[in-house]
C-alpha cells in the first residue's frame, strides 16, 4: 500500500466549518495515488461530498442545535475512499428521499445533497450508530 490515510474530524454542528471540511476534500483527492482520473474534478466532487454530507448533519440531523457535533471519518485504502460522517440526530430513511425536481426554473430544496452525493459516490448508506447515525460513502479508486 503506497499511502493509507485515516482521518478524524470532529467538529462544532456550525456551518462556518464547511469551507475547512470542503478543503480537506480538496487538498485530500490531489495526494491520492492511487485516483488516475481528473484530479481536479475529483477534488471539486470530494468537496461537495463532504460540504453537503456536513451540511445535512449540522442542519437537518442536528437540527442546528449548537451543542451537538459533527464527525467525520475518512479512510483512503489501495482501493477505496470510505467516508462516514456521523451526526447526534433522529435519522430518516435514505431510501424515502425523492429526487429533486429538475423542472426548468425548478430545483427543490429537498434531496439536493443527497442526490449530489448519491451522483458522485459509487455507494450510499445511512444506518443507525452509536449515539444518533452515519452515513457511510464509498468511491472506488484506480
Amino acid at each position: 500500500m503506497k499511502n493509507k490515510i485515516d482521518l478524524e474530524i470532529t467538529v462544532p454542528n456550525q456551518t462556518r466549518y464547511l469551507s475547512l471540511i470542503g478543503k480537506i476534500g480538496v487538498d485530500l483527492a490531489r495526494v491520492v495515488d492511487q485516483f488516475h482520473g481528473d484530479r481536479e474534478a475529483f477534488a471539486h466532487h470530494l468537496n461537495m461530498v463532504l460540504t453537503e454530507a456536513v451540511v445535512n448533519a449540522i442542519k437537518h440531523a442536528n437540527a442546528a442545535d449548537p451543542h451537538k457535533e459533527v464527525q467525520i471519518r475518512i479512510r483512503l485504502s489501495d482501493k477505496e475512499l470510505f467516508i462516514r460522517v456521523y451526526d447526534q440526530g433522529r435519522g430518516f430513511d435514505l431510501c424515502g428521499v425523492p429526487d429533486p425536481a429538475f423542472a426548468p426554473g425548478q430545483l427543490e430544496d429537498k434531496g439536493r445533497g443527497i442526490f449530489i452525493i448519491r451522483s458522485l459516490m459509487d455507494s450510499v448508506e445511512y444506518k443507525k450508530a452509536k449515539g444518533g447515525n452515519v452515513l457511510e460513502m464509498r468511491k472506488r479508486l484506480g
